[in-house]
């Protein structure tokens, strides 16, 4: 089957198409399909030059955008089969076969329908087959092919980021690059004419220029100058088919601005200014401004203002306001119209940024010079000094002068002048000034403990003019005269140890004063003079404001006495000196050997010089057993339901008292401990009525029996277990009371017997050491010590 084209446009084909179609009558059942293109490898940069013409086998081709009231030919098929009779059936199938192109299946002529857009689509892949129109069968086998679309040039230039706004520096070299701009074509890059671009300028000559190739936009002028133009519009156009006369073309603007450089100097306006400022000017005031113009702008304007000399450098000070790029004039110290009336200043004005590449163009700074007159002015009057301090005693009487305030009036003038003080507070009324002398004096009477220091303002006024008012501080201290008498600086709590020794400190005590250090500080501490000696306690002074209490005797007893009075004398060194009486309570507390207070509670003693210690603490032991034995018997009397049946012969007294220690085992003149072996002093066996006993009762002849025959001891001991086991024993404690003293004890006997008439040489420092339950026997045998030795 042979593919024939005859969509040969130009005139140089018609021989080619005819060789086409010799070629393919010369082969038969081949499939040839021609058409005149541009030749183009893949991975080859675009030339733009007219492409030569070629063949290229199974490719259609047709023309884009057709506008004709007819279909557009394409080609034609045909098989070598085809005698012409119509026996042969051509088939068309692929992309828009059937709706964009179709196909005369007798003839196998190929036409366009539809108007194509080559942007949209380049090229179409179909099918072509045919077959016997009888037997439907083919009759060559299926090919494929191209029909592409033809470019032709149906599209502008187009600038897709324009409009562009771009900056360039001022006084750049001419041919400086600003901006490089580039314009698409939807056209075939690769046939024709159609997208090749060339690029010129509109407007915006002669100051720029653009490549006509490559788009880039430059300067076109030797030192443009921004104060003269800052902006300028440029327009660039875009044409394509080279150029030529009939292809399309687009356009763009570009904005340009041209940025500052410093090339310019600052000038002052004039080289003489003159600025009035009146004496009443405040230190530290603005008072005037001054400017220096400069035509760049940004950092390249910024400048600052010095005062360069000038009789005025010292009085006034300029500096730089950065918003304005003012020089702000300020006043360093007051003016005064009656010592001098002008000042002159020379001021500098220079930019602080330099573009050294404009150095040529001049010093980029200016110089004016600026004359000050001073202003006279009324001023309120001037105080001689600017604060006053004064002193006052605190006894002094109402109207005592207390000092002068002076002011003067500074004008040429010299006007008189009136003092009054401000009452704007309390203070103020403690005192008053005479309104022509300026002279205080006081109105009320002060305590200096109360209030030792007063601040009062005092204002001064012209006579003339009372609205021009200077006011000055004025500060009163209040002088101390001694009208405090001393006292206790505290309330002392003074305790004495039972066991202090005399000339022991017991309390340190010191004063204080309401007046000041010159009449109070020297405080002198004694006893009161209109006492008796007072045998217990005295009093030294330590010469340092302080005092101690010390101890006169040995061994104080709270049961004797708990509580002492020392009334104390204290006197200041004031003139003339003032003195108070304290009275000091002191307590009497037992204490621990190292001096730590145990108690201070008073607690009752038995004593008696007729009796020994021994007999003291037997008489303890007995009271505290004696009321054991009563809380217990209360107690199981509440208990009990119903009274016991008991004979008056069971209740007894078990307490057995032997008032002899006797003088141990080996002493037998002491005691007769035989006296233990008497049948009478063991009582029969007494049970309980209202319980059966369950253990038979010993006889008494039994028992009288064992006695001679055993130790006094294991006598004892027999007792002891009787008494524990025997369950018809009184239903309360019993004290059953041996005297035995057992084997001689290592640490020797401490009986008292033989020892009331005569006094021993033993010390009973070691009884301390016994533990807790010999302190108080400590105690006792230390007071008797400590009496012998006095």
């Amino acid at each position: 089957m042979r593919i024939t084209s005859t969509s040969c446009i130009c005139p140089v084909l018609v021989c080619l198409c005819f060789v086409q179609r010799c070629y393919g009558a010369a082969h038969h059942g081949s499939i040839k399909v021609t058409r005149n293109q541009t030749k183009h490898i893949e991975g080859e940069t675009e030339v733009h030059h007219r492409p030569k013409r070629g063949w290229v086998w199974n490719q259609f081709f047709v023309l884009e955008e057709h506008m004709g009231p007819d279909p557009q030919y394409v080609g034609k098929l045909h098989s070598n089969s085809d005698k012409g009779d119509g026996s042969v059936k051509y088939i068309l199938t692929g992309e828009g076969a059937g709706t964009i192109f179709i196909i005369d299946d007798t003839t196998g002529d190929i036409h366009s329908t539809k108007s194509l857009d080559r942007e949209q689509k380049t090229h179409y892949v179909l099918h072509a087959q045919a077959i016997d129109r009888r037997t439907n069968k083919p009759l060559e086998p299926e090919s494929e092919f191209i029909i592409k679309v033809q470019d032709i040039n149906d599209n502008a230039p187009k600038f897709t980021d324009g409009p562009y706004i771009v900056t360039v520096p001022e006084m750049s070299e001419m041919g400086t690059s600003v901006l490089q701009v580039t314009a698409t074509d939807a056209d075939d890059p690769t046939y024709g004419n159609s997208a090749r671009v060339v690029y010129s300028i509109l407007q915006g000559q002669p100051y720029f220029s653009v490549d006509p190739k490559t788009g880039v936009i430059r300067t076109a002028l030797h030192n443009m100058d921004r104060e003269a133009r800052e902006h300028y519009s440029v327009v660039i156009q875009a044409k394509d088919m080279a150029g030529q006369v009939g292809g399309l073309s687009g356009s763009t603007t570009v904005n340009i601005t041209l940025t500052d450089v410093n090339d310019n100097p600052p000038r002052f306006p004039q080289k003489h200014y003159q600025l009035y400022v009146p004496e009443s000017a405040q230190v530290g005031s603005a008072v005037g401004k001054i400017k220096a113009n400069d035509a760049d702008t940004g950092s390249n304007a910024d400048m600052k203002y010095t005062i360069i000399n000038g009789d005025g450098s010292g009085v006034f000070s300029i500096s730089t306001d950065k918003e304005t790029r003012e020089g702000i004039l300020s006043l360093k110290k007051p003016l005064n119209y009656e010592k001098k009336k002008s000042y002159t200043l020379n001021i500098e004005g220079a930019n602080t940024h330099l573009d050294f590449r404009f150095s040529h163009l001049g010093p980029f700074k200016d110089v004016t010079m600026l004359k000050i007159i001073v202003g006279d002015v009324d001023e309120p009057p001037l105080f001689t000094m600017p604060s006053y301090v004064m002193e006052v005693y605190e006894n002094a009487k109402i109207g005592t002068p207390i000092g002068t305030v002076t002011a003067q009036d500074p004008d040429a003038a010299n006007s008189l002048v009136r003092y009054f003080i401000d009452h704007n507070t309390e203070e103020d009324r403690y005192f008053t000034i005479d309104a022509s002398t300026g002279t205080i004096k006081t109105a009320k009477i002060f305590d200096r403990e109360e209030t030792p220091w007063y601040n009062i303002t005092v204002a001064a006024s012209e006579i003339d003019n009372p609205g021009l008012v200077s006011h000055v501080p004025v500060g009163i201290r209040i002088l101390d005269i001694n009208d405090n008498p001393p006292e206790l600086a505290r309330d002392y709590d003074v305790v004495v140890c039972e066991n202090a020794k005399p000339g022991q400190v017991i309390q340190t005590i010191t004063a204080t004063d309401k007046d000041n250090s010159a009449n109070g500080a020297r405080f002198h501490f004694s006893l009161d003079e209109g006492l008796s000696l007072n045998p217990n306690f005295t009093l030294r002074n330590n010469e340092d404001n302080t005092a101690s209490i010390l101890t006169r005797r040995r061994r104080y007893s709270r049961t004797t006495q708990d509580t002492y009075y020392l009334p104390v004398l204290i006197s200041d060194g004031g003139v003339p000196p003032l003195s108070s009486s304290s009275t000091l309570t002191i307590r009497v507390c037992a204490c621990e050997r190292d001096g730590r207070v145990r108690t201070c509670h008073a607690e009752a003693f038995l004593s008696s010089a007729g009796l020994s210690t021994g007999a003291l603490i037997a008489i303890l032991l007995c009271v505290v057993i004696l009321l054991a034995i009563v809380v217990l018997f209360i107690t199981l009397r509440r208990s009990k339901k119903e009274p016991l049946i008991i004979s008056e012969e069971d209740i007894r007294e078990n307490v057995v008292t032997y008032d002899d220690e006797g003088g141990g085992e080996e002493d037998t003149e002491a005691f007769d401990i035989t006296a233990l072996r008497n049948p009478s002093a063991a009582e029969e066996l007494k049970y309980r009525r209202d319980v059966r006993p369950e253990v038979k009762p010993v006889s008494r002849h039994h028992l009288s029996s064992s006695l001679d025959s055993i130790d006094v001891q294991e006598f004892i001991k027999q007792r002891l277990a009787e008494a524990d086991l025997d369950p018809s024993v009184p239903p309360y404690d019993s004290l059953q009371t041996y005297a035995y003293e057992g084997h001689r004890s290592e640490v020797g006997s401490i009986s008292s017997l033989d020892s009331a008439t005569t006094h021993s040489d033993q010390d009973y420092n070691y009884l301390g050491d016994w533990g807790p339950e010999f302190k108080k026997l400590a105690e006792l045998y230390g007071e008797i010590e400590s009496e012998r030795t006095t």
